[in-house]
């Protein structure tokens, strides 16, 4: 397999200002010694923008999103810590509250750090009391979001207040949570904003494009093809197979090189690869197998798989999956910025949309059901539960036509539409 001598220098500027290095990929020469990844960087919280502004007060330091719900205090929280160390060491109480913030993920603890933001501008802008933002009353906390009826989605109130109720329950402070905030609840469901126009998905003539416009004997490239492959086939969200950024690798959360993906054939000629996936957004810690099945498609994810292991053969155990070798003779890790924007290159130039990374997701469930694949065995694949499937066939439902052409008859859409239909009762749903 010829040694790639090109230098794709995908990574967007904004990739670059976070820290990324240019991906600059040659073939790995004799003798080199790979290094190890970069020792990752500590981030500092930025100067917050106008909108993000709040009164200074030692209760509440400038921190990151994701550091608010341990660093922001009150009078009550701090009551709390305090009779809690009349009888626990402090470092047993510190272990206490960092196992506590462990319950969520990083980018959850990210997104209720807005909802402790937009709750205290509003305590700030109508001068209620540091003594009374906790336990806050329901009636404060329904004035809150009354302010914000209209203006943003159910959704985004919904994750600001789990945020200000975690904040609360880690405290020890009691969560007035009942009808009244419910009901204000629901009439910003009435006032919602309109929605956003959907999101187009990738369609199989994105993925073509794609094994066109790629240039696979470039080890980036083969890694770009292999992680579409797999995340589109496998219906995977893009955050279960790549990172964020080149400095986040975290083994008990991301794939490995290690994870040594089997190539199996079933007795009937079938092919298929597998692999396991330490984390995901609903297992959580306890992961997934990836089956990745081959077909008669120019995009066979077994066979873009098997590539892009032999095209970045010199990768180590410890490096992600889809890591890919360097000009330096070394390694990088494919990034969600690198991975999108090499392929949203690709897709430009053949005239396609440019799309996001959940997009995979989508398009490869709706193609696998128009070929007739039995919508459990979908939502098996996805890792979907059979109520969340039917949530997501909802959203599938309005794309159709995007995916329906000569090859996919009228006929073939009222199959889907029958399949789903048993799907449903079969599940009593």
């Amino acid at each position: 397999m010829p040694r790639i001598r090109k230098i794709p220098a995908r990574a967007s500027a904004s990739a670059r200002r976070e820290g990324e290095a240019e991906p600059h990929v040659l073939g790995r020469r004799a003798g080199t010694t790979l290094p190890r990844p970069k020792t990752p960087r500590i981030r500092k919280p930025r100067k917050p923008r106008p909108e993000n502004r709040i009164e200074e007060s030692a209760l509440r330091p400038h921190v990151l999103a994701e550091d608010r719900i341990a660093s922001w205090t009150t009078p009550h929280a701090s009551a709390l810590r305090t009779s809690l160390n009349t009888f626990l060491p402090a470092d047993g109480l510190a272990l206490l509250f960092d196992t506590m913030l462990r319950a969520i993920e990083p980018d959850t603890r990210k997104n209720y750090g807005a909802g402790l933001l937009r709750f205290n501008q509003y305590c700030d802008c109508v001068n209620i009391p540091e003594s009374a933002r906790m336990p806050a009353s329901e009636f404060l906390l329904a004035a809150f979001i009354a302010t914000w009826a209209g203006k943003v989605a159910r959704t985004t109130i919904d994750t600001w207040l789990a945020g200000l109720a975690f904040w609360h329950t880690i405290n020890g402070a009691t969560w007035n949570g009942s009808r009244v905030l419910k009901m204000t609840c629901q009439a910003a469901l009435r006032l919602e904003p309109g929605k956003k126009a959907k999101r187009p998905p990738v369609t199989l003539e994105h993925m073509h494009a794609l094994k066109i416009g790629l240039d696979l004997s470039d080890a980036f490239d083969a890694a770009v093809y292999a992680l579409a492959c797999a995340a589109f086939w496998g219906c995977r969200r893009l955050g279960e197979l790549l990172l964020p950024s080149a400095n986040a690798f975290d083994t008990e959360k991301h794939v490995a090189r290690g994870a040594k993906p089997a190539f199996r054939v079933l007795p009937g000629g079938a092919t298929y690869a597998i692999f396991h996936i330490p984390w995901t957004k609903t297992t959580k810690m306890a992961g997934a197998d990836i089956i990745l099945t081959a077909n008669s498609d120019a995009t066979n994810p077994v066979l873009a798989l098997r590539h892009h292991l032999q095209a970045n053969a010199a990768i180590p155990d410890s490096a992600p999956l889809f890591a890919f070798e360097t000009a330096s003779g070394g390694w990088a890790p494919m990034t969600r910025t690198w991975f999108l924007d090499r392929c949203n290159a690709v897709w430009e130039a053949a005239k396609l949309d440019k799309l996001q990374g959940h997009c995979f997701r989508i398009g490869g469930a709706t193609e696998l059901l128009l070929r007739g694949v039995h919508p459990d065995v979908v939502a098996t694949q996805g890792g979907w539960k059979s109520r969340a499937f039917l949530e997501y066939w909802r959203k599938i439902e309005s794309i159709l036509p995007l995916f329906i052409s000569d090859s996919f008859t009228k006929s073939r859409l009222q199959l889907v539409e029958r399949s789903m239909h048993a799907f449903k009762k079969k599940h009593n749903l």
